[in-house]
């Protein structure tokens, strides 16, 4: 572990910079000249299968989204907490965070991020003056006073999973610190939720964020929830302002929490397509892969050339920060005829 350099600080904290995620098919589509319905957008984390939209009653539309008593209830349920935000996706708690954490201690001024994953999360710390150190798939250990340190579980795009036991420990250490766990749970609702450290909110030393649209299919609704402390959520309460997710996500979201059958059969789905993917990938690319339910990162050394021709041919996987591997979402057996085709053709 190191502390970033002054190129990374140079290249990451600036405001305006803009990072390159997955879900670009716009983008790609002009780079590549090939209009977007000829793509098979396999870029994002997003399972291709979504929760069938119920019926929505009006009062959906016509009313001012004021917080759904219902669709919290529903949320606590399922993420089995006893308190628990609605916002407008992860993102924005992440780039508020900082802040927040500041406000609190105003000395704070240390955060440990993975060396790789969602960066949203480097640029907001790094964006808000806060000094970095890095680690790689072993947690940090060396806990100093106030410090943040930031969790991706599971990782996105290594699927590095952690224990519930080595978040445990970890927890305590950056209690004892007065300092800051917050855990990105972004992909978690594919695994038991034994998995999840919702349960071990006590204090305001843990902030747990949860992600609706990837395992729901729905990210186009832009919701998400925030699991901690009462005075955690009063903050960020207030912060937010009123009517942060409109009435029709809310509806749709509060459905879907409720539906324990549906999920079952996501999950059940899930993972069956993603062994399929699996062993495609390996019989074309004869890769290391790092699987997770909903996406499959393969480690190549040629990744960007593998990249470039799998767009030549209107497939779009994601090239990740690191350059060394693709990212590719979960595929329905249709897609995967055509991945397939694709792969079948490479060089």
């Amino acid at each position: 572990m190191g502390k970033a350099s002054g190129n990374d600080f140079l290249n990451i904290t600036l405001k305006n910079t803009t990072l390159e995620h997955g879900g670009q098919l716009d983008k790609m589509a002009i780079k590549y000249c090939r209009p977007t319905e000829q793509w098979l957008d396999l870029s994002t984390g997003i399972a291709p299968f979504s929760y069938p939209i119920p019926i929505i009653p009006q009062k959906c539309w016509q009313n001012l989204p004021n917080v759904n008593d219902a669709l919290i209830q529903a949320a606590k349920n399922y993420y089995q907490t006893k308190h628990c935000l609605v916002c407008a996706g992860s993102q924005a708690v992440i780039e508020r965070l900082p802040n927040f954490w500041r406000q609190k201690y105003h000395q704070a001024s240390q955060v440990y991020l993975p060396k790789v994953g969602y960066k949203e999360h480097q640029k907001s710390w790094l964006s808000a003056g806060f000094s970095a150190q890095f680690y790689d798939a072993e947690l940090p250990k060396k806990i100093e006073k106030h410090i943040v340190v930031v969790v991706i579980n599971p990782n996105n795009p290594s699927t590095q999973l952690y224990s519930k036991q080595q978040l445990l420990a970890l927890y305590q250490q950056v209690k004892s610190a007065q300092g800051l766990l917050v855990i990105d749970e972004a992909f978690i609702d594919v695994f038991d939720h034994a998995q999840s450290m919702v349960e071990a909110i006590n204090n305001d030393h843990l902030i747990v964020l949860r992600s609706f649209g990837k395992f729901f299919g729905l990210a186009g609704l832009r919701i998400g929830f925030v699991c901690a402390s009462q005075a955690w959520l009063n903050i960020m309460t207030e912060s937010f302002g009123p009517w942060q997710v409109n009435g029709p996500a809310q509806y749709i979201a509060q459905q879907a929490l409720l539906d324990t059958n549906w999920q079952h059969q996501q999950r059940v789905k899930l993972q069956q397509q993603s062994l399929k993917l699996a062993e495609l990938l390996q019989q074309y690319l004869v890769a290391e892969l790092a699987i997770c339910s909903l996406f499959i990162t393969v480690y190549l050394e040629n990744a960007a050339d593998i990249h470039h021709q799998l767009c030549q041919q209107g497939v779009y996987v994601r090239l990740t920060d690191e350059k060394h591997s693709l990212r590719c979402g979960i595929a329905s057996d249709e897609q995967l005829v055509k991945l397939k085709k694709a792969l079948r053709n490479l060089a």
